[in-house]
């Protein structure tokens, strides 16, 4: 079943059908995965895309600042985002 996607879900980037854009709410999550997220330029406010995932849905590929990322469905699910 899939779910209904609207402004008032709580998503993470896993939820998100290939080309949707979304932006940034949150990071889940004080550990090393949380913190290397955030190096990367993924923090609450930048908008971002998923471009893509591998067959079986791991990794996805996020367009976010102009660059590409791909990134394991486990690190997806610490992002939360909004519509």
């Amino acid at each position: 079943m899939k779910r209904k996607i609207d402004e008032k879900t709580s998503l993470t980037l896993t939820d998100l059908p290939h080309g949707k854009g979304a932006r940034i709410k949150n990071i889940k999550g004080s550990g090393r995965v949380a913190k290397r997220l955030m190096e990367l330029g993924l923090i609450p406010g930048v908008d971002l895309k998923v471009v893509k995932s591998a067959p079986f849905g791991d990794p996805i590929e996020v367009r976010v600042r102009g660059y590409s990322l791909a990134m394991r469905r486990n690190e997806a699910d610490a992002i939360e985002v909004s519509l």
